[in-house]
């Protein structure tokens, strides 16, 4: 089975007591998250390019078969959007490239403002990309989601990010070998800071792994992450989609 499910970032102090031991450093927090599960989502990526010993880092305080899912900085996605951007790009690609085999998928991650009007840009942008990585796009307009972006995304090999989000339709488009899904949740309802679940997500998640199990049976590669705005409490949101998976109950 190649399913690798985390959640979205791991540096959170209300997660101590409730997932984290309660005498857990912060410089301890992420051996301990990859001795529960076997990759995350790194957010931090989104504000700035990591320096090297971050990296180096990561890598080191992870065992073997980790990985670690990335975004593109927002100078790329959301302040260039795409345009002139080729130093960033290499410098992000130069420093990750560091986690080795331990480099899980690549997100693009685009604003609202992201139209159609980009496509043209977004085809040239993915052409360029070298084709040695996973990479996905996740778009926030309504109306990218059309077979005019699914096509430029399959021509790449790049694959789109299945969203469980009040803010976008759900899909089943794949446009690459892999599937990326992010539970995202809906931060309007649920803070996510409280250390414990503050919504039911038992059918949801339920429906999410009768959705992927057939993909997995067929040994396509899946990546999911949650968010801590999904039920409130994401390390129990991955538990509980691990043992849906395996119980298939």
């Amino acid at each position: 089975m190649t399913l690798h499910v985390g959640t979205m970032g791991w540096s959170y102090d209300f997660w101590k007591g409730n997932f984290y031991p309660e005498n857990l450093s912060s410089k301890e927090y992420l051996a301990y998250y990859a001795s529960q599960f076997d990759t995350v989502e790194v957010d931090s990526t989104f504000y700035r390019i990591p320096r090297k010993q971050s990296v180096i880092d990561w890598k080191e305080q992870t065992p073997k078969g980790f990985l670690f899912s990335l975004k593109f900085p927002q100078v790329i996605t959301h302040v260039k959007m795409l345009r002139d951007c080729q130093q960033e790009v290499a410098v992000f690609l130069e420093r990750i490239e560091l986690l080795e085999e331990k480099l899980g998928a690549l997100l693009l991650q685009f604003p609202y403002t992201f139209g159609t009007g980009q496509l043209p840009l977004l085809r040239d942008f993915l052409r360029n990309l070298p084709k040695k990585h996973h990479y996905v796009v996740e778009v926030r307009k309504q109306k990218m989601v059309n077979d005019g972006f699914y096509n430029v995304l399959r021509d790449n090999s790049v694959a789109l990010a299945w969203v469980d989000s009040p803010l976008m339709p759900q899909t089943s488009e794949i446009t690459a070998d892999f599937i990326y899904v992010r539970w995202e949740g809906d931060r309007r309802k649920v803070k996510g800071t409280l250390g414990r679940r503050e919504a039911d997500k038992t059918n949801s998640i339920k429906a999410w792994a009768d959705k992927l199990r057939p993909f997995l049976d067929e040994q396509t590669e899946v990546f999911g992450y949650f968010s801590k705005y999904y039920s409130g409490h994401s390390p129990s949101d991955v538990r509980d989609f691990l043992e849906n998976v395996r119980t298939g109950v």
